[in-house]
C-alpha cells in the first residue's frame, strides 16, 4: 500500500483548483456522465468517479477538510490507473494536530487485487455496507488507508497527520477518525447498489 498511497504526492500537479468539467451544450439536458481526466487502453473499467470534482464542498467542511484546497493528480500505469486529488484538514489542536492531508485516490484495480498486493498490511471491514480494506503499514508513520469497493473499482482514502514536533503520533492514533470522514464521501463515488454488487473478497 506504500506506493500507493504515496502516488499522488509525488505526481499531483501545481494547481490550487481542480479540472473544469466539459459544459453542457445549450438547450439540452445536462449530462450524467464526464469523461475521466484519466484514461487507458487495459479494458479495465474507466474511473467514474473524480474527487476534486465529485465530493461538494460543504461535505467537505463537514469532514474538516478545505474545499479551495485541491491537488488533482492523473497517473495512468499502462495496465491500471488512478486518478488523485490531494486535500488540506482544517481541525487545529495545539501541541497535537497542526496539519493533516487526505489523498483519495481512484483507481480501475480491484478490491480482491488490492488485498493480493497488500493483504499483510489490510484488515477486512465495510464502510457504509461496502466492502473495504483496512490499510495500516507500520512503516509509514502517522498514516492510515481504507480502500473501498466501487463499481469501477476501488477508492482509497489515505490520511498522514503531521504532528507539530515531526514526532511519530501512537499507531493506535493513525486511524482515529477515518472510517467516519470516508463514511461522510461514500455516498458520492458512485451508484452501485450495494446488495448486488458487494461479493466478499476471495
Amino acid at each position: 500500500m506504500g506506493s500507493i498511497a504515496l502516488l499522488a504526492a509525488t505526481t499531483a500537479c501545481g494547481t490550487d483548483a481542480p479540472p473544469e468539467a466539459s459544459p453542457n451544450t445549450a438547450d439540452t439536458v445536462p449530462s450524467t456522465t464526464r469523461t475521466p481526466r484519466v484514461v487507458d487502453d487495459s479494458g479495465r473499467p474507466a474511473i467514474t468517479f473524480d474527487p476534486c470534482l465529485d465530493l461538494p464542498d460543504d461535505v467537505l467542511v463537514d469532514a474538516q477538510y478545505d474545499p479551495k484546497y485541491k491537488r488533482p493528480s492523473e497517473n495512468p500505469m499502462g495496465s491500471y490507473s488512478f486518478l488523485g486529488c490531494g486535500f488540506r484538514g482544517t481541525l487545529s489542536i495545539p501541541d497535537l494536530l497542526e496539519d493533516y492531508r487526505l489523498s483519495i485516490l481512484a483507481g480501475n484495480v480491484t478490491l480482491e487485487e488490492e488485498w493480493d498486493k497488500d493483504g499483510d498490511i489490510s484488515t477486512r471491514t465495510r464502510v457504509n455496507g461496502r466492502d473495504a480494506l483496512l490499510q495500516l503499514d507500520p512503516n509509514m508513520h502517522n498514516n492510515c488507508s481504507i480502500a473501498v469497493r466501487t463499481d469501477f473499482g476501488i477508492v482509497i482514502f489515505s490520511r498522514t497527520h503531521y504532528a507539530p514536533d515531526a514526532r511519530v503520533l501512537p499507531t493506535d492514533e493513525w486511524c482515529t477518525g477515518l472510517h467516519d470522514t470516508v463514511a461522510l464521501f461514500e455516498p458520492f463515488i458512485d451508484r452501485l447498489p450495494h446488495s448486488a454488487a458487494l461479493d466478499p473478497i476471495r
